[in-house]
């Protein structure tokens, strides 16, 4: 797909779920459940995966895992063949970090997969000054076009002022931006520099899982040279669309269906807040995120989709008290819940 069809794409508006890692009881990759994992995606409707992201668990790099083309090629096999079957395309986004050669080279061997996209995580090189983190991020660009990723400084991102985003906006091969600070004045930093510089070709994509409502409906007006400029998020690249799936595309096309409406029902409001309490749950927020990646494997264990919730690291677990929220945002919000879409396909996923 060459970069003006990764553009159109993304500007679409896409349901991009961050895919975790299926691991057995021994810690073990399944590869079974992994690929069960994307064909629930693709039967869910989302317009695209992001894999080797942060949900995936960075570790999935280190020699002792040796997971990250693994995991990558069996993704990419399950999507192509989705996207055969279905006649339409279906973008594939490759998590990237470490230094600027280890980047490059995942970027190289995404590329090699099918990759149309790469996910760019500055935490392995958040120590440099801003004019050498910008040429990290041109570098890598050239080899796979670039999605900028502002991840909140909870889980390893760093805060990136105006003047980054106003540098990195300039680089040529940057198709989107992942804003995922989880605060809403960096947001609005993101937005603005994207405005200012007249990139109009740069889709913006939520990955504040605590404001995906609000995100999404929100207008977002700034000027350039004088003229005020409207923009809207495209969709949503998120850890919390990697459960309950299903309901995630549903929603997303109910907000299209409304932001285009002259106005919206104030129950719009109540409903960002239901999201967002789901997602409190799942990401562990009362406990610093501490649990985020085992809460999204846990929905995906009671659904029989994982065989666990285990992580690489057998220090990350669930919280004290996060199953139990769990239980309880499940039971409030079933409208939001996908459990028997599920489990009416669930052995045909998990079937060779």
């Amino acid at each position: 797909m060459e970069t003006a069809a990764i553009r159109a794409q993304l500007a679409a508006g896409l349901v991009i779920p961050a895919q975790p890692l299926a691991l057995d009881t021994s810690r073990r990759l399944s590869e079974r459940h992994q690929r069960a994992v994307s064909r629930y995606y693709l039967d869910a409707g989302v317009g695209g995966i992001a894999v080797g992201v942060h949900s995936t668990q960075f570790a999935i790099r280190d020699p002792q895992h040796g997971l990250y083309e693994p995991v990558l090629g069996l993704a990419a096999e399950e999507i192509d063949r989705h996207a055969e079957a279905i006649g339409r395309p279906i973008v594939k986004i490759a998590g990237l970090c470490g230094v600027t050669r280890q980047a490059i080279a995942e970027a190289d061997l995404a590329a090699e997969l099918g990759f149309q996209a790469g996910l760019l995580s500055l935490a392995a090189v958040s120590h440099l000054p801003l004019t050498d983190l910008t040429e990290h991020c041109t570098a890598v660009s050239r080899q796979l076009p670039l999605i900028g990723f502002y991840l909140q400084p909870a889980v390893g991102g760093r805060v990136l002022p105006l003047e980054f985003w106003r540098r990195f906006v300039e680089i040529d091969n940057v198709v989107a931006i992942k804003i995922a600070p989880f605060n809403r004045y960096q947001t609005i930093d993101v937005v603005r520099a994207v405005v200012e510089a007249g990139r109009d070709d740069i889709a913006l994509y939520t990955g504040n899982d605590d404001a995906i409502v609000s995100d999404l409906l929100t207008t977002w007006v700034f000027k350039r040279d004088g003229i005020p400029v409207r923009r809207q998020f495209a969709g949503g690249l998120l850890g919390h669309w990697g459960v309950w799936t299903r309901r995630a595309v549903e929603l997303f096309n109910r907000i299209k269906t409304a932001r285009s409406a002259s106005s919206l029902p104030a129950e719009w409001l109540t409903e960002a807040v239901a999201v967002t309490d789901m997602n409190a749950a799942v990401f562990d927020a009362a406990n610093g995120f501490r649990g985020c990646i085992p809460g999204i494997l846990e929905v995906l264990r009671r659904q029989g989709l994982v065989p666990s919730a285990c992580c690489l690291d057998p220090a990350e677990t669930l919280s004290p008290g996060q199953t139990a929220e769990l239980d309880r945002v499940t039971a409030a919000y079933p409208h939001l819940v996908d459990d028997t879409f599920v489990m009416e396909h669930r052995d045909r996923w998990l079937s060779a």
